[in-house]
């Protein structure tokens, strides 16, 4: 059977003006995974994230490692299916509508890195009503769709692992993962996102398949972080 690791990008740069670039300590996360799967023997047939800025520059730090232990790399190839779901634009188009309940939501979301649990609260309501569809709008991707497109990018790594054997990395986001998970699980939206927050920076998640057959064989897995006995490196945005 072949394999695909699911690897989520290190931590970004929550609070600041652009989200989409990853901190020093991700640019660290993301170069201790690569290690990690160096020291473990691991090697890649093909290597694929999304066009992101914080996926690409996890894969490129991850496969540094691969080159400096004189180890062959494949090729980054980019794949817009395994970008995260566009978090800020379902804020901006369902928060609005949020207000009559929460009237102190906006105050919430603009000042998240002050007081980050009251953000998450409000986020994970605003998650809810894009997950049930009642709230769709023309000009944002729903639920549905961003699923469709995560199962589109998946279907294209299987059409082309010719060799049952392939070992594929998949450079990519929380929300992806979880829009597997639920694919591959059949676990309920709302409950697979219950799961997205617990999913840390630069972990593994794996996947084997042959043909079109596909299980979730590991989950979630930053045991390389772990080791290090350092729970500053254990982060989750």
């Amino acid at each position: 059977m072949g394999s695909i690791y699911l690897i989520r990008h290190g931590q970004a740069s929550f609070g600041a003006d652009d989200y989409d670039v990853l901190s020093p300590l991700g640019e660290r996360q993301a170069q201790i995974v690569g290690q990690h799967l160096v020291d473990l023997g691991v090697s890649f047939d093909r290597c694929v994230s999304g066009d992101l800025t914080r996926q690409q520059d996890t894969a490129r730090h991850a496969l540094e490692q691969f080159s400096a232990a004189g180890l062959a790399r494949p090729t980054l190839e980019v794949d817009a299916a395994f970008n995260e779901f566009d978090a800020f634009g379902v804020l901006k188009a369902l928060l609005p509508g949020l207000l009559p309940d929460e009237p102190h939501a906006v105050a919430a979301m603009t000042d998240a890195a002050h007081d980050p649990v009251e953000f998450q609260r409000i986020f994970d309501l605003i998650v809810a009503r894009w997950l049930s569809g009642t709230w769709d709008t023309p000009e944002l991707e729903s639920w549905l769709a961003f699923v469709e497109r995560v199962q589109g990018g998946l279907n294209r790594l299987l059409d082309h692992a010719h060799d049952t054997q392939h070992t594929i990395a998949v450079f990519t986001s929380g929300g992806t993962i979880t829009a597997l998970l639920h694919l591959l699980t059949r676990i309920p939206a709302n409950d697979a996102f219950k799961l997205t927050w617990q999913i840390a920076n630069t972990s593994l998640s794996r996947l084997k398949f042959q043909g079109r057959e596909v299980t979730l064989a590991s989950f979630n897995s930053h045991v390389h972080l772990q080791l290090l006995k350092t729970p500053s490196l254990i982060t989750y945005r």
